[in-house]
């Protein structure tokens, strides 16, 4: 990795585990006595959803999902595919939805209708990263870690074409 491809940091180590434990912190208040299951989306959410896990204090799994919006390009193509669906079934189940980052909302608005479908008792987002800026759905997203610009980032589970995802702070890829 170059360190030219790599440009200002967004969000810093410590800020992203401070903040982590946070919605940690609020999840395990507003699901006290539930069971919650997490749907990692993969690939981008694998660090996050990772972290937030091991900072829940209430009973809880974790499945994932696999979507394509951005092949590796830098903007939703606005198509979604699922490439890897969920193990087992969501119904009656509460279910939070552990995004990396949203920013048109086609990829989770797609999810939403998906998973709403399966009829789970309850359905929330949790998502890292937001860009208002970008939105063209209107989204339920209950749990935002930060709020950011329009740019293109990297970083803790971001890529680009599948490179720097190990990066453990939010940077904006050179040149966007």
């Amino acid at each position: 990795m170059a360190a030219h491809e790599i440009g200002e940091v967004l969000v810093q180590p410590e800020d992203l585990q401070r903040r982590v434990g946070e919605l940690a912190e609020r999840i395990t208040a507003d699901y006290a006595g539930r069971s919650l299951l997490l749907i990692g989306v993969l690939k981008g959410a694998m660090f996050f959803v990772s972290d937030l896990m091991r900072r829940l204090e209430v009973d809880c799994e974790v499945d994932f999902m696999a979507v394509a919006s951005y092949g590796s390009q830098t903007s939703s193509s606005g198509v979604v595919r699922i490439l890897k669906d969920l193990d087992g079934s969501i119904e009656g189940r509460d279910v939070l939805i552990v995004e990396d980052i949203v920013d048109s909302g086609l990829t989770l608005s797609y999810l939403l209708r998906t998973l709403r479908a399966r009829d789970p008792a309850s359905l929330e987002v949790c998502a890292l990263l937001t860009k208002p800026e970008r939105r063209e759905v209107d989204l339920p997203i209950r749990y935002v870690g930060f709020e950011i610009e329009n740019r293109f980032v990297v970083g803790y589970g971001l890529d680009h074409a599948e490179r720097f995802r190990n990066l453990p702070y939010v940077a904006v890829l050179a040149g966007h």
